[in-house]
């Protein structure tokens, strides 16, 4: 059976990056009816998604909550740009990360796990060795020193699940409506095995956007190319 890890950024690392940066385009919150929350939640980035032909891009440019039929006309605009079946929740951004970057960066940069980066070198490591669904996208970072790495932004999409045995006990359903479902993150995740994707190396849970998980082939690969400033966790399944 095949091995799930979760990526971190890890405690102590040798590498000094920092960010000041963000995604130039992003859905709103919203305020649902049914409910009564009013929430933003998404960890997820869709680097690849465009938006500058939409009429209304001003309306994705500011975060700020929405009626929740607002959100949902709003939401429904950019999903043909974004990939078949995306999860777009509150908050989630688009387009290139623009901002400055200063320090050094490791090759695989999870500190923020919203804005998942990687040397343009790595990717192509990672690529040849077969890693499956990893796609890279440029970035519009300034650096403040002149020597600095070619950084992409990973877009990693949401698949998986945790075990319902390993959230909260009492935990509620989701809305129906808006589909909140907030909970801490569990001490110990596991994850549901029976949703767990098959087609790609490396993903975020869907119900929890920024738990960064990578199967056993491409923690291999990381480790051989010695690409590992990363906490690498081993997680079980049920």
């Amino acid at each position: 059976m095949t091995k799930f890890y979760w990526l971190r950024y890890p405690g102590e690392s040798r590498y000094t990056g920092d960010l000041s940066a963000a995604h130039q385009w992003r859905l709103p919150g919203l305020r649902c009816p049914e409910c009564g929350a009013t929430w933003a939640g998404s960890a997820t980035a869709y680097p690849s998604a465009d938006l500058s032909a939409l009429p209304e891009q001003e309306k994705y440019e500011k975060p700020r909550p929405e009626p929740f039929d607002e959100f949902v006309r709003l939401r429904e605009l950019v999903r043909p740009l974004v990939p078949p079946g995306a999860q777009l929740l509150p908050g989630a951004t688009f387009g290139p990360l623009v901002g400055t970057a200063r320090g050094t960066f490791s090759p695989l940069f999870f500190f923020l796990p919203q804005m998942p980066l990687i040397h343009r070198e790595a990717l192509e490591q990672l690529q040849a060795e077969g890693i499956r669904g990893l796609r890279g996208f440029p970035t519009e970072l300034r650096f403040r020193q002149k020597k600095h790495p070619d950084l992409l932004e990973l877009e990693i999409l949401p698949h998986g699940r945790l075990h319902p045995d390993c959230t909260p006990p009492g935990r509620r359903p989701p809305c129906p409506k808006c589909g909140h479902d907030y909970f801490t993150r569990p001490d110990d995740p596991v994850l549901d095995a029976a949703s767990l994707p098959t087609h790609t190396d490396l993903f975020r849970l869907s119900d929890f956007e920024p738990m960064l998980i990578g199967t056993e082939r491409f923690v291999e690969a990381v480790r051989r190319l010695a690409l590992e400033d990363v906490d690498i966790r081993e997680l079980p399944l049920r």
